[in-house]
């Protein structure tokens, strides 16, 4: 995509967004599901509609782990890796998924995408995860194959 398509496209985005109380995460949200990721031609029109500096803006896109600045896979799984979850077995999950999958945590190829989180309110169901925005919980090894199935697939 061109520079001036996209200029064009995060121009629309902050006029849909004009006059709301709050606005740079709801535009930061829309551009992404525009684009799929923070295009870096779309922080500088973001920061001057809302009289912010570059710096405020990209500290609020490094600062939220939802926001990329590279496009994720066609599927993102999201291993929760807070206190319960570690207390149920959230360690050998991971290992069990990233074995599964051949990634590590962090990494993305072009099926699929796995990120570590901090909580996803599971905590009675642990360890959890989400799947393409599906909530998922008391992960074991029947689970983890079926998730590294269904997203290689």
């Amino acid at each position: 995509m061109t520079e001036a398509a996209t200029a064009e496209r995060v121009d629309a985005i902050l006029r849909a967004h004009q006059g709301l109380e709050g606005p740079l995460l709801p535009i930061l949200h829309a551009v992404q599901a525009e684009f799929g990721l923070i295009p870096a031609a779309a922080v500088a029109p973001i920061a001057k509609a809302l009289t912010l500096t570059r710096a405020e803006v990209e500290g609020v896109i490094s600062f939220y782990h939802d926001f990329r600045r590279v496009p994720a896979g066609r599927h993102v799984i999201k291993l929760c890796r807070a206190e319960a979850c570690q207390s149920m077995g959230g360690a050998a999950t991971l290992a069990r998924m990233e074995a599964a999958l051949g990634l590590k945590i962090g990494q993305t190829r072009a099926d699929v995408t796995l990120e570590a989180v901090y909580c996803l309110g599971l905590c009675a169901c642990a360890p959890a995860a989400m799947v393409d925005g599906r909530l998922i919980g008391r992960l074991d090894d029947a689970k983890v194959a079926e998730i590294a199935a269904e997203v290689s697939a």
